[in-house]
């Protein structure tokens, strides 16, 4: 049986957030099915196809982070955005380290969010709609695989990429020797030009630099107050 296909799939315990988003989000366009409990979100995300998660850390009946973990097992690549009262450093870093696309801490901007996850689901759709952008891309020695987010050399996988990095590499590629605007990638990827993005961006490109180093050919080049160029040396 054919899986039912949905936008979000939200998870968050709080009743009067839950229903208040998900009837926000659904006004927007979006299929929305929303769930209360991790138990209960695994179940539903089973049962759907979905383009993104968006789960709260901490559930009555676990966390979120343990979820997201079982989830990217089975489903390497799914793309999830953490929802959280937490706003500790570790509990962000630890979000991000299991390959969440984003980390929302509450109180929220409705708005915002609604940005962030439109961006990244047309991201989703231009790959469906174009099966080129789901092959894999080669440069230099290494070849990037969109379907399985790894980096690989040879027969031997390198790296198993984010969804984010994936995203990110896939763009330099596609444009590589020439400068890539930082305005650009901060708009495409995360919706505006805030600091704080701005800062999340740098940490990518650093975590790029280190997987490319592999090929010495390949280097990724800063240019101050401009953007990046990936270079491939002949």
């Amino acid at each position: 049986m054919a899986k039912d296909k949905i936008d979000i799939l939200l998870i968050e315990d709080e009743p009067d957030l839950g229903e208040v988003f998900s009837r926000y989000l659904r006004y927007k366009g979006f299929t929305v099915l929303w769930e209360s409990t991790a138990e209960g979100g695994w179940e539903n995300f089973q049962r759907a196809s979905v383009k993104l998660l968006i789960i709260d850390v901490q559930l009555p009946d676990g966390n979120g982070f343990d979820l997201a973990q079982r989830i990217i097992a089975s489903h390497p690549g799914q793309p999830i955005f953490f929802l959280t009262a937490l706003h500790e450093r570790y509990s962000r870093l630890k979000g991000l380290s299991l390959g969440a696309v984003d980390y929302i801490a509450k109180p929220f901007d409705m708005d915002e969010i609604l940005l962030k996850i439109r961006n990244l689901l047309k991201v989703a759709s231009v790959s469906e709609k174009d099966p080129a952008l789901q092959l894999e891309l080669e440069i230099g020695s290494l070849r990037l695989n969109m379907e399985r987010f790894t980096l690989e050399e040879g027969m031997k996988m390198v790296q198993k990429l984010t969804v984010r990095e994936a995203e990110l590499l896939h763009y330099l590629i596609l444009n590589k020797n020439m400068l890539v605007s930082k305005k650009d990638l901060l708009l495409k990827f995360w919706g505006n030009t805030d600091f704080f993005n701005g800062k999340s961006l740098e940490v990518f490109i650093s975590r790029l630099r280190k997987l490319l180093q592999i090929d010495r050919k390949l280097h990724i080049e800063s240019i101050y107050g401009a953007g990046y160029i990936l270079h491939e040396d002949v």
